[in-house]
């Protein structure tokens, strides 16, 4: 019988899928789920981006596009990225792909070998290690607790970027567990021992980009040390803030070997992005902003419910977030106690028993590599918001 290939029994499947699944078939079951699981936003994009599709499919050319992406989608992108004060790129600095996550697992195949360093902060997206281990690389978690914001410092970076030489920095900001977000001071410090370290690729895994809290904005390493620019790779979405997760768009930008080489890979891999999904790309880019605008501040105020639920519940630490869609408290003052007789050690032990007594579904810390936190998401619909964190408050006050 033939076997599957090695690097098979390196690949995963994903947690936060598992967790969202449970959920989805308990509430089949008859079951009321709140489920704070999945980073799913919720919303749908504007009429003139479903408008933009019709358009297209009715004229469907049926033909293969670009590797690299259309002139059209690529200028949208660049007039995206020159709103979000990144400057100076052109379509020859630039790439498409089936959502960021395959941007990010292309720019793993281009720029790492097998044994090459990967290093990144923890907790971290669940992707991230899912790479380092499929490709054979390496990976180094530089560990960032809820006593420092769940932020790297900039003397954690330089001591890592010398002891392991890292042929790949992975940086996520705003930060998907976390919903943390660096300061523009925070960001130039770091950017300030990047430079010392040449031989590193930055990677800048920015997706949620425009979506930031309390009048912050986005910043990015190469605005403060332009010299970075030659090896730093921005990547970028649509799912998050145009509420097209399903649609499968990324993009990247960066030197312009970087982006032949994803553009190569794109020819091995999947010759082009669908032209009406292109079409439909465009229209979320260039047209009007008013739904992202939207649910940004809707999103800003659920951040301050859930935030408020939080600090309500002794024991808990959590962080405040000031972008994305998530919040990340550190729930082990729970660890060691029991909820009606079931013993709770973990936080895979927390989030089961949760689920199974509130019908409350969360993501275990632990996926994204802080075994002491859980991640909520609360991108639920509003009405469900309230009563998912009754429920979570009524679990930690049962503990015994």
């Amino acid at each position: 019988m033939p076997q599957l290939a090695r690097r098979m029994s390196r690949a995963k499947p994903s947690v936060i899928m598992q967790v969202a699944e449970k959920a989805k078939r308990l509430k089949a079951e008859g079951r009321d789920i709140i489920s704070f699981s999945i980073g799913v936003p919720n919303f749908l994009p504007g009429e003139h981006v479903y408008a933009a599709a019709r358009e297209a499919l009715a004229k469907d050319s049926g033909q293969y596009g670009s590797n690299r992406g259309t002139d059209a989608l690529l200028d949208a992108f660049l007039a995206h990225m020159e709103k979000i004060g990144l400057t100076g790129y052109t379509r020859a600095h630039c790439s498409t792909g089936i959502g960021a996550k395959h941007i990010l697992y292309n720019l793993g195949e281009a720029l790492l070998d097998e044994g090459d360093v990967i290093a990144f902060p923890a907790p971290y997206w669940t992707t991230y290690m899912d790479i380092a281990e499929i490709l054979d690389a390496k990976a180094v978690e530089l560990p960032c607790p809820a006593t420092q914001d769940y932020k790297l410092t900039p003397a954690q970076l330089d001591a890592a970027l010398a002891a392991h030489k890292p042929k790949v920095f992975l940086f996520n900001n705003p930060s998907n567990p976390t919903g943390m977000v660096y300061t523009r001071d925070e960001v130039a410090a770091l950017a300030d021992v990047l430079v010392k370290y040449p031989d590193t690729w930055i990677i800048t895994d920015d997706i949620y980009n425009r979506m930031l809290f309390d009048g912050l904005e986005y910043v990015n390493f190469t605005q403060f040390r332009p010299e970075l620019r030659e090896r730093t790779v921005f990547v970028d979405s649509l799912s998050k803030t145009y509420g097209m997760p399903g649609w499968r768009v990324g993009f990247m930008a960066g030197p312009e070997s970087v982006a032949k080489a994803i553009t190569t890979l794109n020819s091995n891999h999947i010759t082009n992005l669908p032209e009406i999904v292109t079409a439909a790309a465009v229209a979320a880019l260039a047209g009007p902003q008013d739904v992202p605008t939207e649910k940004c501040a809707e999103f800003q105020a659920k951040r301050d419910v859930v935030m408020d639920a939080m600090n309500a519940i002794p024991g808990v630490i959590c962080p405040r977030p000031q972008g994305a869609f998530y919040v990340f408290p550190d729930i082990s003052c729970a660890f060691g106690k029991s909820h009606n007789g079931v013993k709770i050690e973990n936080d895979v032990d927390f989030c089961n028993v949760l689920l199974d007594a509130k019908g409350v579904a969360c993501v275990p810390g632990s996926a994204f590599g802080e075994p002491k936190a859980l991640r909520i998401s609360y991108t639920c619909p509003t009405p469900q918001l309230a009563p998912g964190l009754a429920r979570f408050q009524e679990f930690f006050a049962e503990l015994v």
